[in-house]
């Protein structure tokens, strides 16, 4: 910094109290937007894996549900090593799932949390594959692999698969250039806020002429900034801003990080914020014909089992108790599954009979939520918005809980059916897949409609009436 510089005393102030009006701006209004644009991301990109999973383009990774997920991280985008490279993408692939949905469920995507570091991974995620520029062309291993499953599942695809490849392939592009914009808005935002610091933990200590000398600054940053990485070229851009020349560059500074003025309205549009539940209702019922296939799977499963026990003795015993007028001994199943949030493996004691009852009944249910007429759809039209958001959050933890206990029935069949049966027992991995995608959209509708409620109240606490639809 030259001798004769001296920056403004307001500077320091002004650029404080702007940073903060757009850290709130981008935590209130921008970042959810992101969740959202990721949530979509996520259920296009799923879509497609399982529908080639289904094909079996892909290959099935056992250990998928078992990976406990400490930290994001995003996969391996190196070339492949020598072997059948369709198991090692296939690999990938289950990884960016799994990551993926770490990201939308679990990640805490905040202003104060999103620092650089946090920021790298995300960014890897959404570059894993560049869905902008999915072509033959394209020289990056995990493009061409991708590029070459997609060619095949195109090929003799029925016009469902076809349409619903081109629509992921759509969403997924769309929502890659919409996630980085935001992004980029957070990274902006982050290098001020860090050229902030620099100057008011670091510089303030320093003299006129050691603050332009950046082997001093770097070792005074050591202390008063610690474990925080030093960037020589912000902390280049701070001297500059810094200097008797400066004033444009902190202009411009001001300028970028000011939060865009909101157009002037007097009247909001109304939302129809039933409308919203009603397709929350409706997604969480769309696994209905998912679930009962899934039904006729595992109730095949478990009769396979039960013949395999099916000895002298358990004849025998239920002869005795059919003579007695005595209820069979219920099948119960000792299962185990990871809790998705402490990440340890839960043990649970399963009466098959019984969750089969349940199932059956709340498919029943599912079936009348799914349907858009009739004396249920009318029903739903006539009941209070809280009585809706209740309605729609007991079915997502429901089909939450039934989509739980099938993953680990699926794998407790496989473990118990030994070797020689194996080949025998009926997965559900993609019905399950298909399951989950319904409960990530009736949640997405559950958190528009909570968040779209709070912006209604945010508005009227300011006085902006809420008008008619379309006003």
């Amino acid at each position: 910094m030259a001798d004769d510089a001296v920056i403004p005393g307001d500077y320091l102030k002004t650029l404080t109290g702007v940073l903060a009006a757009r850290a709130d701006w981008l935590e209130k209004s921008e970042l959810g937007k992101l969740k959202e644009e990721f949530r979509t991301f996520h259920f296009a990109f799923a879509t497609l894996y399982n529908l080639c999973l289904k094909k079996g383009l892909l290959t099935k990774d056992p250990y998928k549900n078992e990976v406990k997920i400490g930290e994001l991280t995003a996969p391996e985008t190196g070339p492949f090593t020598d072997g059948d490279y369709k198991d090692q993408f296939s690999l990938r692939l289950s990884n960016y799932d799994n990551q993926l949905d770490f990201l939308v469920n679990f990640y805490p995507l905040s202003i104060d949390f999103l620092t650089a570091v946090k920021m790298k991974p995300i960014l890897g995620l959404v570059k894993f594959i560049d869905w902008t520029r999915l072509t033959n062309a394209n020289d990056a291993p995990n493009n061409r692999a991708m590029m070459e499953t997609i060619t095949q599942a195109r090929s003799g695809a029925d016009p469902l698969s076809a349409s619903l490849i081109q629509e992921s392939l759509s969403t997924l592009s769309r929502t890659t250039g919409t996630i980085l914009s935001y992004l980029k808005l957070v990274s902006d935002y982050n290098r001020e806020a860090y050229k902030l610091d620099l100057r008011t933990k670091v510089l303030s200590s320093l003299g006129e002429t050691e603050a332009s000398v950046i082997p001093t600054i770097k070792k005074k940053f050591a202390a008063a900034m610690p474990g925080q990485p030093f960037y020589p070229d912000l902390v280049g851009e701070v001297i500059k801003e810094d200097s008797n020349v400066g004033k444009p560059l902190r202009e411009n500074v001001l300028k970028q990080m000011a939060v865009p003025l909101a157009k002037q309205k007097t009247l909001a549009p109304k939302v129809d914020f039933k409308a919203i539940l009603i397709e929350g209702l409706n997604a969480i019922g769309s696994v209905h014909s998912t679930m009962a296939e899934i039904a006729g799977k595992v109730d095949a499963n478990a009769d396979l089992l039960k013949e395999r026990k099916n000895g002298f003795w358990e004849k025998l015993k239920r002869v005795i108790q059919q003579m007695l007028n005595k209820e069979p001994d219920p099948t119960i199943f000792d299962v185990e599954y990871m809790d998705p949030v402490k990440g340890i493996p839960v043990k649970q004691k399963v009466d098959f009979d019984h969750f089969r009852s349940e199932m059956d009944r709340k498919n029943r249910t599912l079936a009348a939520l799914a349907s858009r007429s009739g004396a249920a759809f009318t029903k739903m039209q006539s009941m209070a918005d809280e009585q809706l958001m209740g309605m729609l959050e007991k079915n997502i933890r429901d089909v939450q809980t039934i989509h739980k206990i099938l993953g680990a029935l699926d794998d407790f069949f496989k473990v118990e059916a030994g070797r020689e049966d194996r080949n025998k027992i009926k997965g559900i991995k993609p019905e399950l897949g298909v399951m989950k995608n319904a409960i990530v959209k009736a949640n997405g509708r559950r958190h528009d409609y909570s968040a779209q409620k709070e912006e209604e109240e945010q508005m009227k606490k300011l006085g902006i009436s809420v008008g008619s639809e379309g006003a």
